[in-house]
């Protein structure tokens, strides 16, 4: 699947973005907001998180900013199906120096249609760790309302952490869905 948005490229991870995939997760202010990421984060973790097979859904799409000449991969987006809640989750980090230029919502946006439209979805879910709240506030733009808290193992940080769970009604939601893509 691929998406194109104003400014983004959401596009599926290919076996040679290892390196460029270690470049821009591997920073310890990324990977201890999530939850299956070890640090330090090197290369040849990437290869083999690319060479793992996914089923159909789970979907991982790069993404790419496409507003400089080349194109540049500021971060990651996906859905699979949720280990410890019912349903599919919406998952997703960015580079540092790509934050708060709204990259997250966007790609969001785009990764909404494909759960609708293209896997089919009515309900997605997300969480946050409570230590941050811009991820929530991702969220929350991209209408997901908050349902509890759980403790989440998070891998680099070697220990459960607090988060938000949340989610989203795809159906009652629709409007919010609405972008071109392409399966």
């Amino acid at each position: 699947m691929f998406a194109r948005t104003k400014r983004l490229t959401l596009r599926p991870d290919w076996p040679e973005d290892a390196a460029a995939i270690a470049r821009a997760i591997g920073h310890e202010q990324v990977v201890t907001k999530l939850s299956r990421v070890p640090w330090p984060y090197t290369e040849a973790h990437a290869a083999e998180w690319l060479a793992t097979p996914r089923a159909k859904d789970n979907v991982s799409l790069s993404i790419l900013a496409h507003e400089e000449a080349t194109p540049r991969l500021v971060g990651g987006i996906g859905i699979h199906p949720a280990e410890d809640m019912d349903g599919h989750e919406l998952g997703y980090w960015l580079t540092p120096d790509a934050w708060g230029r709204g990259y997250a919502t966007e790609a969001g946006r785009a990764v909404l249609g494909i759960a609708r439209y293209a896997m089919g979805l009515k309900v997605l879910r997300s969480r946050y760790y409570v230590d941050n709240p811009a991820s929530g506030n991702v969220l929350r733009k991209l209408g997901f309302k908050p349902t509890g808290r759980m403790n989440t193992y998070s891998l680099a940080r070697g220990r459960e952490v607090e988060s938000v769970t949340l989610a989203l009604d795809l159906d009652a939601d629709a409007p919010l869905c609405r972008m071109p893509i392409a399966a």
